[in-house]
Order: C-alpha cells, then sequence, then structure tokens
C-alpha cells in the first residue's frame, strides 16, 4: 500500500484516499472471455448500478450531515470502479498486468485527464503504460484531490435538497462509472506495451 501524503486539507485528505483505493489491485472472479466485449459491458452495467445506489444513498442525509458523507461517497464509488476495472481486465485476459498506472489512467481519463496523460499513450493501434515512482503518483493523487475538492464542494449543496441532490448524485456515479468502464474496455481490447519509470513524460510524438 502506498503512503498518503500527509495533508489534512480537503484536497489532501481525497489524494489520501485515492492512493489508499489504488494501493491494491482488487482481486477478481472474473475468467478470460471468448466474447469480452459483452461480458465487459454486463459488468459495467451492473458496476454503474451499484455506483447509482450506493452514492445515492449516502447523499440523503440532509443539511451538515450530508456533508460528512462526501468523502465516504466518492471512496465507496471509487472501490466499485476499481473492482469493474480489475473485472473487465481479467475478462480480456490481462489481470497479470493489471497496475496501479493502469488503474489510475481508467478512472479518471475522462475526468481529470491533464493529472493522468503521462501515465497511458495511445501509439497507433497500441497503448504505451508507463511505470510511475510512487513520488510521481502521489503528485497524480494530489492534482486528482485538488479538481475533485472544486467539484465535491459544489456538488456538496445538494445535500441540503436531499432527495432531489440524491438522484443527482446517483445519476452522476451512473454515468461516471460507464465512463470509466469505456476507457477501461478501449484499453484491454489493445495491445498493451509496459514501460519503465524515465524522468522526462512520455508523449505520443516521442513514440
Amino acid at each position: 500500500m502506498l503512503d498518503p501524503p500527509a495533508d489534512s486539507s480537503p484536497a489532501g485528505r481525497i489524494a489520501q484516499a485515492l492512493l489508499d483505493v489504488i494501493g491494491r489491485i482488487p482481486p477478481t472472479r472474473e475468467q478470460a472471455r471468448s466474447q469480452p466485449a459483452l461480458a465487459a459491458r454486463d459488468t459495467a452495467n451492473s458496476a454503474a448500478a451499484r455506483a447509482a445506489l450506493a452514492a445515492g444513498s449516502l447523499a440523503l442525509p440532509p443539511g451538515a450531515l450530508g456533508w460528512i458523507t462526501l468523502l465516504p461517497e466518492l471512496l465507496t464509488v471509487w472501490k466499485i470502479q476499481s473492482q469493474m476495472v480489475a473485472d473487465i481486465a481479467a475478462i480480456y485476459g490481462r489481470s497479470a498486468t493489471l497496475n496501479r498506472e493502469q488503474m489510475l489512467y481508467c478512472l479518471f481519463k475522462h475526468a481529470a485527464s491533464q493529472a493522468v496523460r503521462d501515465l497511458v499513450v495511445r501509439a497507433g493501434e497500441r497503448y504505451l503504460v508507463r511505470t510511475a515512482s510512487i513520488s510521481m503518483l502521489k503528485t497524480i493523487a494530489r492534482r486528482i484531490g485538488a479538481r475533485w475538492t472544486e467539484r465535491t464542494l459544489g456538488r456538496g449543496l445538494s445535500r441540503w435538497l436531499p432527495v432531489i441532490g440524491a438522484v443527482g448524485v446517483g445519476a452522476y456515479a451512473y454515468y461516471d462509472t460507464v465512463q470509466v468502464a469505456i476507457t477501461a474496455i478501449d484499453l484491454f481490447e489493445r495491445d498493451l506495451d509496459i514501460l519503465p519509470d524515465v524522468s522526462a513524460p512520455v508523449r505520443e510524438g516521442d513514440v
């Protein structure tokens, strides 16, 4: 498990939660399938429904109590999504090579692309996956934490409208999980090259 950065700010706490999530790739019971795309979509739909239900339920407490559930909501949804990514990787026969960098890329490529852009780069029909140092992973986590703090504080206003807010939070969790699945399916459908950690960022023009 990664040692989280010592930062008690909202962004720091989100970064710590994220490092906890990616510190261990979830085990999976899924196996490689002859028709992986169909099984992956079924897995995605099931995970999206669970994420929506979990996020919506945590958003139900009204007012100040609702604010307390913001971080648990994020953590719960990320755990559901990370399990989904691990399951999709297994369905495509990629469990053995699934790592933290791919997990981060799948979870945040759609919503925080600038933070994870150096982890995975497409080169034609292949993807190049950079092996990140611990310091780089912590830096990425802090960037994501800062971005999610802005989003989370804005969404926190919905806690003052518990029923309506819970529906919106659940709908967003569903959408967000579907986007993670789309990224994961696209990634695992292609050939992957795992690159060693290098000091300079990987760019598409470099390959």
